[in-house]
């Protein structure tokens, strides 16, 4: 019965990521959280041409910020930055070409940006999901490279440039599909038996909560966030979950309502009350495991996740140029 009980509140739990989610938990939102000034304040947003990353950008303009905008697609990435510049009528927007995927590309950027830039606040969004295994030209599997390597790279290598500012915050967008899966340290490039990309996109975001909870620990002076969008009407959403697009794309939530978390955790005076290393959904923490799962891992194996992310990015770091 534990299961069926586990999975009953699981799906009742999936109704909480739709719009209808959202409209209903935002009724208890307090608009003066994000009706915010923040000229001064400098944030970086990876994946942020389209989707979470862009809506996050774009608020984040219209409130005064300098924005980074670190993207892939050079083409794509000239269309927001012109985009959001023109309806905020921020002109401190800044476009960085990265490939969060090419683990030397990340430390070559941020190499850079430390010399040049001040930063108060990273937000972690870029992200993939692969259906089929695929290996960059550094022979990494494409969704760990992305989303788990990638973040980890990008996010301790501007840990000095963090560490100096005030009020600095690291928020990485991840997903409620983590719920589902329980970490798995022995095969992180997804090599042994079929592939399963839902899956695999599952495991990096529950190593990205890990991350977070290890980040906080270890960092004090930095408050660490991690949190899942909901269901949102995203290119990402409807390129790679095509099926999942078509049966839900009624119920599925705006940019920038998946977006407005993201914005809460880097722009309020509220998210920062709490304990770093939370995970979030709708302004809310809620838990990282479902009822009854067996999805906890012993210490032992979180802290080894830390060591082999720190092998591989200092094996990259080595011959960045």
């Amino acid at each position: 019965m534990s299961w069926y009980r586990n999975t009953v509140w699981f799906v009742k739990g999936l109704r909480h990521y739709t719009r209808g989610g959202y409209e209903s938990a935002s009724k208890h939102f307090n608009s003066a959280d994000v009706e915010v000034d923040v000229a001064g304040r400098s944030f970086l947003v990876t994946g942020a041409n389209s989707g979470i990353g862009k809506a996050t950008a774009k608020e984040i303009a219209r409130r005064g910020g300098t924005v980074h905008l670190v993207c892939r697609n050079k083409e794509r990435a000239e269309v927001a930055k012109e985009e959001i510049v023109t309806e905020t009528g921020n002109q401190n927007i800044f476009l960085h070409i990265v490939d969060i995927s090419n683990p030397k590309e990340i430390w070559k950027f941020a190499e850079k940006f430390q010399n040049e830039h001040k930063l108060n606040v990273l937000i972690n969004n870029a992200g993939c999901m692969v259906n089929t295994r695929e290996l960059t030209e550094d022979g990494l599997e494409k969704n760990f490279a992305t989303n788990t390597l990638g973040t980890y790279i990008m996010t301790t290598a501007l840990l000095p440039l963090l560490e100096k500012a005030a009020d600095a915050r690291v928020i990485t967008v991840s997903s409620g599909g983590m719920l589902v899966q329980k970490l798995n340290i022995s095969d992180l490039q997804s090599g042994n038996g079929p592939f399963d990309g839902t899956m695999v996109y599952a495991q990096n975001k529950r190593q990205q909560v890990v991350l977070t909870e290890q980040w906080a620990k270890a960092h004090r002076n930095i408050h660490f966030s991690v949190m899942h969008p909901g269901w949102a009407d995203t290119p990402a959403v409807r390129s790679s979950m095509p099926n999942f697009y078509e049966r839900m794309k009624n119920s599925l939530r705006t940019e920038a309502q998946g977006a407005d978390t993201v914005l809460w955790l880097a722009v309020s005076a509220e998210a920062t009350k709490l304990p770093s290393g939370l995970f979030f959904q709708d302004r809310q923490p809620v838990p990282t495991h479902l009822p009854l799962a067996y999805t906890h891992s012993p210490p032992e194996d979180e802290e080894k996740l830390m060591e082999m992310l720190e092998e591989f990015s200092q094996k990259f770091k080595s011959v960045s140029p």
